[in-house]
């Protein structure tokens, strides 16, 4: 990654990336009163950012994207870090969102963000975490960090980023077809991720699968 702007004097730069005008508003009032961030530049949703960040002189203008996850009818959030990794833009992203479920995290994780807030953090908690990010460091809510602990202390294996995804399908009742097309794989493949999630969360059956999923807040309820 290369270094960061705010070795530079003033504010640390951010991009502003929500579906929710009044949010919008909201954040950049929080952000910039603060005197140490400034918002310079807000999207809609991830299409609306990574067609921002296509300008070099505006990309180099910044230090961090601030980043709603949920963002309808657009481009979601971790589908817009995975584009933005993709296209060599290495900004540290903090995820800003209401999820906290093990779906939701690992994907952001995963597809690269450097950081996970839940939306009712402080106005301190929001400010610090963008001053770590800028700083190459992580920041995590306390939930968050938790729900990561709770992770590596589960007696039960962990699912994998795709077997996550797959639940996150069955909870909105799609068959194994429309699975394998979303994702891109076989059928076949859907099945043994399938009996692996079975086998890691001991149940015999789709229904009892999302239900300890939920009951784990692996996934969203729905």
């Amino acid at each position: 990654m290369t270094a960061p702007h705010q070795d530079a004097p003033g504010p640390i730069k951010v991009l502003l990336v929500d579906d929710h005008r009044v949010v919008r508003a909201g954040l950049t009032a929080i952000l910039n009163e603060s005197g140490r961030v400034e918002v310079v530049a807000e999207a809609a949703d991830g299409g609306a950012a990574l067609e921002l960040l296509r300008d070099q002189d505006r990309r180099e203008s910044l230090d961090v994207v601030l980043m709603d996850l949920q963002m309808a009818p657009g481009l979601d959030g971790v589908s817009a870090i995975k584009a933005m990794r993709e296209a060599g833009v290495d900004l540290p992203v903090l995820v800003l969102t209401t999820y906290e479920t093990d779906a939701d995290i690992v994907a952001a994780m995963s597809a690269g963000a450097q950081g996970y807030l839940l939306k009712d953090a402080t106005d301190a908690e929001l400010i610090g975490a963008v001053e770590r990010v800028a700083q190459g460091r992580r920041a995590l809510s306390p939930q968050v960090a938790d729900r990561l602990v709770d992770r590596l202390s589960d007696p039960l294996p962990q699912l994998s980023p795709r077997e996550l995804e797959i639940l996150e399908a069955l909870a909105k009742g799609k068959t194994n077809r429309e699975i394998a097309q979303e994702a891109f794989v076989s059928e076949a493949t859907v099945k043994t991720h399938l009996v692996h999630i079975y086998t890691k969360l001991g149940v015999d059956s789709r229904t009892s699968a999302v239900a300890v999923a939920l009951e784990k807040r692996l996934i969203r309820s729905r």
